[in-house]
């Protein structure tokens, strides 16, 4: 029988693919420190070109551009690369969508240092990163998280701003869980001039949620809440709750408890938004949600890639009634939409 996943018959290729995988994360490392993308979007399309405009030899620039052809992410013709559509959009500095700044986050020391230590995190159930991995008090790199990740965000934190829009025009008062950035809340805050937000994070974090805002034109509306989200008093009448990329971190009984505070905190009605990687029920599709489970079992003692009946039996256990699940365009994410 021929193998379903090698047609042409049994190959190593998946595996040399696989070990090798740390030399593609150091490729595209290089190429965005050296801007070489940036470079490629101005113009300078040989490797002469390049070494004389990112500061390299020539020879280094014509391996890494094979080598960054190979993968995907250039087009070569000749001696000469071009940028394929996705690099010009995620990869240029000119670009809004640029995702340079996300390594500092996607690679930083925790998730890193998770990941070499994988073996004792599936044989223990848990991250070997400390105690509490990522979730220690104060932990220094959520700052680098909100500092980093608001190219990533910044799609699903405008389609959940637009879905409020059009659907809870009335909104006035917003609670942002664990804001981070605060993009999410003051993306709405942007949308409806008479929404007021509270960002709730620990003080560190807030800091530049609170430069987001200033930015955005609404310290004004912009309240903050410090400290951690199990043990600061949550206000009532909430119109909105956003919960983004934050009960993944948790074990459903931990999940069911909060939920049950942020129940108790929005007004009837009012709406939980929550933005998570939520695979399919087979918990192997799609890849990127799907993958995302190793995360939280190299970075956190309890943490997992839910799947959407679980946070459905989560909300409900804390007494909302039916959630509905949407996909949100240019995102790896998914939302779930709760009613009061």
């Amino acid at each position: 029988m021929t193998d379903k996943q090698s047609p042409g018959g049994p190959s190593p290729q998946l595996f040399f693919q696989t070990v090798n995988g740390h030399m593609r994360t150091a490729a595209l490392k290089t190429a965005i420190e050296l801007e070489l993308f940036t470079a490629l979007g101005e113009g300078h399309s040989t490797p002469k070109a390049l070494a004389q405009q990112c500061g390299g030899s020539e020879r280094g620039m014509r391996m890494l551009g094979d080598y960054l052809t190979v993968g995907g992410f250039l087009i070569k013709s000749g001696d000469e690369y071009q940028l394929t559509s996705d690099s010009q959009i995620f990869l240029t500095k000119s670009s809004p969508a640029y995702l340079g700044p996300t390594l500092d986050f996607m690679l930083s020391f925790p998730i890193v240092e998770g990941f070499k230590q994988l073996t004792g995190a599936v044989r223990t159930g848990r991250t070997m990163v400390g105690e509490k991995g990522t979730l220690a008090p104060d932990h220094p790199d959520w700052v680098t998280f909100a500092r980093s990740m608001v190219p990533l965000m910044k799609a699903p934190a405008e389609w959940i701003a637009d879905w409020v829009k059009q659907t809870a025009p009335g909104t006035r008062k917003v609670l942002d869980v664990a804001a981070g950035h605060g993009v999410f809340g003051i993306e709405i805050a942007r949308k409806l001039p008479e929404v007021v937000i509270t960002a709730q994070d620990w003080p560190n974090v807030l800091t530049v949620a609170r430069e987001n805002a200033q930015t955005a034109g609404i310290t004004k509306r912009f309240h903050e809440l410090p400290g951690s989200a199990f043990e600061v008093e949550f206000e009532k009448d909430y119109d909105v709750i956003l919960l983004t990329n934050f009960l993944h971190h948790f074990d459903v009984p931990t999940c069911k408890a909060f939920l049950k505070k942020v129940h108790r905190a929005l007004k009837p009605g009012g709406y939980v938004i929550t933005l998570e990687f939520i695979p399919n029920e087979d918990r192997i599709s799609p890849a990127p949600m799907a993958e995302f489970c190793l995360i939280m079992l190299a970075t956190t003692p309890a943490g997992d890639a839910y799947v959407f009946s679980e946070y459905d039996g989560m909300f409900r256990h804390a007494g909302f009634g039916k959630s509905i699940m949407q996909d949100i365009p240019a995102s790896n994410e998914r939302v779930i939409i709760t009613k009061k």
